[in-house]
């Protein structure tokens, strides 16, 4: 682990969801404690349905938990209305989804410019697409890319205002093993270079033996959080 002596950039205590669907109440996360720390590599591993996605969204401002409590560096997040969590989603978290939606009548260029029309201290959408690798496709649309392309401009567009924290919901879901691998390493690099705190989640067992620290969930808690001990880079990955 990269930063376990400094103070936490996140910290959940009893962290619980509960959506009510009818008459059900479905217990997505049963009292999460949680520190991460700046320019960590994490990876939140778990099947569908443990909670990784829930406590994600958490982290990231877009959604809130039934109880207990995340702050993220001096915030309290948990009390924040809707336009404080707005902000701090603008201002300090960069998403990327499984889905990579691009505009598509815009290039990466534009796609990526879209960010950085609005944030303070934007990288410029040509070092971030640089940055993942894209230097040469600049000005081609998302229907001249593959799908690894598009992805990679995801990333791009979310790390050209410069987040503290990316929050990766399965990146590598709709993707075959060599270009998830190249996806993989943009992420890897952003966080190496940018020193942002990286959160990926998977149910791939195989991407967390890239992260610095693996919590592992299961049906709405954290059985195990353990720093990794060896350490691969994503291009000695295979699934």
């Amino acid at each position: 682990m990269k930063a376990s002596a400094s103070n936490p950039v996140f910290h959940a205590e009893d962290v619980t969801k509960t959506y009510q669907m009818g008459e059900v109440q479905v217990h997505a996360l049963r009292g999460i404690d949680l520190d991460l720390y700046e320019s960590e590599f994490v990876v939140l591993l778990g099947p569908s349905g443990s909670g990784k996605s829930t406590l994600l969204n958490i982290l990231g401002g877009l959604d809130i938990p039934t109880s207990g409590s995340v702050r993220y560096k001096d915030h309290d997040l948990t009390v924040y209305k809707d336009s404080l969590l707005t902000r701090y989603r603008r201002d300090h978290v960069g998403f990327v989804f499984q889905f990579y939606n691009l505009i598509p009548s815009l290039t990466a260029r534009e796609n990526v410019a879209l960010v950085t029309e609005i944030a303070a201290n934007p990288l410029a959408p040509e070092e971030a697409l640089r940055l993942v690798g894209l230097g040469e496709r600049l000005d081609h649309f998302p229907a001249q890319m593959s799908g690894g392309e598009q992805q990679r401009v995801a990333i791009a567009r979310a790390i050209a205002k410069r987040p503290d924290v990316l929050l990766c919901d399965e990146p590598t879901g709709a993707l075959d093993l060599k270009t998830g691998i190249l996806v993989l390493d943009a992420i890897e690099r952003v966080n190496r270079e940018l020193g942002t705190t990286t959160v990926v989640i998977t149910h791939n067992v195989d991407i967390a033996q890239m992260a610095d620290r693996v919590i592992r969930l299961s049906d709405g808690r954290i059985i195990s959080d353990e720093a990794n001990p060896d350490k691969k880079a994503p291009a000695e990955l295979a699934w």
